[in-house]
């Protein structure tokens, strides 16, 4: 397909403009779905007015419908929007079901009509709506062992209640996204005084003993799309620095190249890195943060390896226009594939809700030695399901067996579970006096008996 010259101007991205409001109410999202030209996955058509954040909205859409895209061809010159997504469900296999696929259409076209507002234009504040279920509160700040502990024992003596929260470290630096309510009446807070008091408090936590960079703390009524708001916030916070002694603790890096196609005025942006659930998101997510646009790509993550290519330009229609931008482009787009690849031994807790329990189990971890690298904690009904990645004190992804032992003993009835690979746990050096002994403590029988591993 022949690469064409679209229209860049500012103007033309602003989703408040009056006339590209007219264009996308006559000319509604149209969503197709293809079963037989292809044999391992669902192909989905995407038609739509174009506007600024449009690829976004649809990888996002695709995202919280938890499908898995396989490849993707990607075109928006000019006015139009046509995207094809090979998409699977969470087991790899097409999406068969018919009452599914009218679930998956009638979604996106809701998502991308007319009055649609998942993505922020470039004039309003990034984030936030309005809530009144409960108090939203973001942090960025220095990343150290205990952190999520402290922060927690915080809320729980100011009397707020975690409902859920989301907690990302990369680089030294940690991003979070929590919802809280009132511990007494289970609604959000809205006495200032009040607010002003958390949110100092927090700021006080996150900052710590790092002088040499600000925290920041947000405290609203409000909910965002928590994922697409931390992504955000750590390119704020600029978590892309680095020096290249950090780099070294990312195995294997992703190879990441930006190049000018001058004939065509386009920068042409190549990924190729270890596929994982969500990394389109990731990408794309980055690039909209930085203000490019995609005019044409292809995506295919197929196998093992995932390979991303696209033709972009920023919002005032240049492409990428000095080295230190085409570098900095790089560098915000390996952090971007990274922030997710936490390294370490994955637990996942699922017990009755109570409040102090995040404060509690964050204490636990912190006191025999664990430092959580990311979070995800959710709470679904009277129910709490927490998923933590933990590390050792030293920054080791692997986890001795007797820590694991002691921190089931001590939460009591909670359920502990490991998930992932068991190459993450380690035995006492005492119970391992030869190597046959040492690889028999990683049978799966062993691991069921503990009742660390579900089946």
């Amino acid at each position: 397909m022949a690469l064409a010259d679209g229209d860049t101007s500012c103007s033309s991205w602003d989703s408040d403009d009056e006339y590209q409001k007219f264009i996308h109410k006559m000319n509604p999202p149209r969503v197709l779905i293809d079963n037989s030209s292809c044999a391992n996955a669902t192909v989905v058509h995407v038609d739509s007015a174009n506007k600024y954040g449009i690829l976004l909205e649809v990888v996002q859409v695709l995202t919280e419908l938890k499908l898995i895209v396989k490849k993707a061809y990607i075109s928006s010159d000019g006015g139009w929007f046509m995207d094809v997504f090979n998409v699977t469900n969470q087991n790899g296999q097409k999406i068969l079901d018919d009452l599914v696929l009218d679930e998956i259409v009638n979604y996106i076209r809701k998502c991308l009509g007319f009055g649609s507002c998942l993505l922020p234009s470039r004039r309003r504040s990034l984030g936030v709506e309005s809530s009144s279920d409960y108090t939203l509160i973001e942090l960025t700040g220095t990343d150290r062992p205990g952190l999520l502990s402290e922060v927690s024992a915080v809320l729980t003596n100011l009397e707020c209640n975690v409902v859920n929260a989301e907690v990302w470290t990369h680089n030294k630096r940690a991003a979070a996204v929590m919802q809280v309510t009132d511990m007494k009446m289970g609604l959000a807070i809205s006495d200032t005084e009040r607010l002003g008091r958390i949110k100092e408090r927090l700021c006080y936590v996150f900052k710590g003993s790092n002088r040499s960079r600000d925290a920041k703390t947000t405290v609203t009524m409000g909910k965002t799309q928590t994922e697409r708001r931390l992504h955000q916030m750590m390119l704020e916070d600029r978590d892309y620095e680095r020096y290249d002694k950090d780099r070294t603790n990312v195995n294997p890096r992703p190879m990441v190249s930006v190049v000018n196609w001058l004939d065509k005025d386009y920068s042409v942006v190549t990924i190729r890195c270890k596929d994982r659930p969500k990394l389109l998101f990731d990408t794309v997510c980055t690039l909209t943060d930085m203000q490019y646009v995609v005019f044409h790509g292809s995506v295919d993550s197929e196998g093992p390896e995932a390979y991303q290519e696209y033709y972009i330009r920023h919002i005032d229609g240049s492409p990428v226009n000095s080295e230190a931008e085409r570098q900095r482009v790089i560098q915000c787009l390996e952090a971007a594939i990274e922030r997710r690849v936490s390294e370490g031994l994955k637990l996942e807790l699922s017990t009755g809700d109570r409040v102090g329990l995040l404060s509690d189990v964050t204490r636990i971890f912190r006191e025999n030695g664990l430092m959580v690298t990311r979070a995800e904690v959710s709470t679904k009904g009277d129910k709490a399901v927490n998923t933590f990645y933990v590390r050792d004190a030293a920054g080791r992804s692997v986890v001795e067996l007797k820590t694991l032992e002691a921190i089931r003993q001590e939460i009591g009835q909670t359920v502990l579970q490991v998930k992932g690979h068991p190459e993450h746990l380690k035995s006492p050096p005492q119970e391992s006096p030869s190597r046959f002994l040492f690889s028999s403590l990683f049978r799966p029988r062993s691991l069921y008996s503990l009742g660390l591993i579900g089946s």
